[in-house]
């Protein structure tokens, strides 16, 4: 079965084949770095790394480019609060930040937050601000062709005229007639309240810092343009991909796909765009209260737990958080980890299956416009399978299993997930581990020594603590129930 994905424009499943043979294009909308990534960012970035990854398994490789818009009115509003008396300085927005220090800033932020999800770095990541010449030139061509025009009023605005595409919309299924006025300028130099700005001419308001030199005048890029020309430098006038978030279909990559269009590129021939997360149902709101950040998922569960709660609906669909959510992704990897823990020491450092031995259900799954809930249940009858084989020491399904538990779960991107402590643990890590094994040794002899009420005591003690123990006949095995990652076999090899 050939790759087949979801595109937006058609609102059909079509069978994907790459504009160059055994060669990937794919562009997916990356920050505004205004303040820090919410969830819904982490969400696209997990789910594209996702598609990147299936792309990569299966022998193609992949031109990618994750933009980060560095200049914004959005950065310059949260820059200029920060110069009023009245601003309260706090470790997110100081006192007297220039926009450009803010952007840098949290553009890390994100970058912290993908890194601990083990999303995987684009081949390019290019900043809005480092590609003014590529805009010029786009947005004279709008014009040469009349798609475009400078503003009357002397502001140096230049604006997209939508009137003079008549295939504006049609990424949504639209009409011009139907569409809302585009809010991103004053609307005093437009001919259609839906025209929206190619470039803003400078303001008074404005930072010095913040103007470039243009023919129609000094000023910034509008939002919309800023995409198309990185996304044509980098993978050119005809691409295989473009994705984003739901919310981003307008007007965002409506106007992407016109101008576009309208300057005589192919742009892109699938867009593909991820579900919006919820909370319990109800859409995420600050001024509710009902919003969580990557951090506090972080804080609340292991990063392979938040990366698998992130990942396990299917990327179009909406993917609903509740307070119980990580704890059973936590779950679920956890029942991951311990089969190839049990694996390998039953194993004992034998070769497991080659990469590509992935069961033929998975492959249909992910090729089935990347179906992530049904791979997962292949992956987890995989799991079962393989336990059964240890417990009937049958070597030859182990190995089949183990190997292929670990290439589903590298494909998932759960294996490239930095643990804390991955690089040989904290001294505190160590020092648990330590006293967790003496009190499993006291256990041992306890039960060796028929004093069963002690063994059980060390076992509710440990439990108290937040230990999980899962005796088998090959010993007693131990890890943090919360939110640690810690596994480790005991001495001891008599059943509890």
């Amino acid at each position: 079965m050939a790759l087949r994905l979801y595109d937006t424009k058609t609102a059909t499943v079509r069978d994907f084949e790459p504009l160059e043979p055994g060669r990937v294009s794919l562009y997916y909308c990356g920050a505004t770095v205004q303040g820090r990534p919410h969830v819904g960012h982490v969400r696209s970035a997990v789910a594209f790394d996702i598609l990147i990854r299936w792309l990569e398994h299966s022998g193609l490789d992949v031109l990618s480019v994750r933009n980060v818009t560095d200049i914004d009115d959005k950065i310059l509003e949260k820059s200029a609060l920060s110069y009023l008396p009245e601003h309260t300085p706090s470790p997110d927005y100081p006192a007297q930040e220039p926009w450009f220090a803010l952007a840098y800033r949290f553009e890390q932020a994100f970058h912290q937050a993908y890194d601990a999800l083990g999303v995987k770095r684009p081949r390019y990541e290019p900043r809005a601000t480092g590609h003014m010449t590529e805009m010029f030139a786009l947005i004279q061509r709008l014009i040469d062709a009349d798609h475009a025009y400078p503003a009357q009023d002397g502001s140096g605005d230049v604006y997209f005229d939508v009137r003079s595409w008549p295939r504006y919309g049609e990424l949504t299924h639209q009409r011009a007639e139907d569409m809302q006025d585009a809010a991103d300028a004053d609307a005093r130099g437009k001919r259609d309240p839906r025209d929206f700005a190619l470039w803003k001419g400078h303001k008074a308001t404005d930072p010095e810092t913040a103007r470039w030199d243009a023919p129609w005048g000094a000023g910034r890029p509008g939002w919309h343009v800023e995409c198309s020309a990185m996304a044509t430098k980098y993978l050119g006038s005809r691409f295989d991909i473009h994705g984003g978030g739901l919310d981003l279909r307008f007007p965002h990559h409506e106007n992407e796909l016109a101008q576009s269009g309208a300057a005589g590129d192919d742009f892109a021939r699938f867009w593909l765009h991820n579900g919006m997360v919820t909370y319990a149902g109800e859409k995420m709101s600050k001024s509710v209260g009902n919003t969580i950040a990557p951090e506090e998922m972080l804080s609340a569960a292991r990063p392979r737990a938040v990366r698998y709660f992130l990942g396990q609906a299917h990327y179009r669909s909406q993917l609903d958080y509740r307070p119980t959510s990580l704890q059973e992704a936590q779950a679920a990897v956890e029942r991951i980890e311990t089969f190839l823990g049990r694996a390998a020491e039953a194993l004992s450092g034998q070769r497991l299956g080659s990469h590509d031995a992935v069961p033929e259900a998975f492959t249909a799954a992910m090729n089935d416009d990347l179906n992530v809930p049904q791979a997962l249940a292949v992956l987890h009858e995989t799991v079962r399978a393989g336990n059964i084989a240890l417990d009937a020491e049958d070597t030859e399904q182990l190995v089949r299993s183990a190997g292929a538990v670990s290439t589903m779960v590298q494909v998932l991107g759960l294996s490239d997930v930095p643990e804390v402590g991955a690089a040989g643990g904290s001294e505190a890590e160590a020092a648990l581990g330590e006293l967790i094994e003496a009190l499993l040794t006291d256990r041992v002899e306890a039960k060796s020594a028929k004093d069963y009420a002690r063994a059980d005591a060390v076992r509710d003690r440990l439990t108290a603590a937040g230990i999980a123990l899962e005796d088998s006949k090959d010993g007693t095995r131990w890890a943090l129930a919360r939110t640690s990652s810690t596994t480790s076999p005991a001495t001891g090899a008599r059943k509890g």
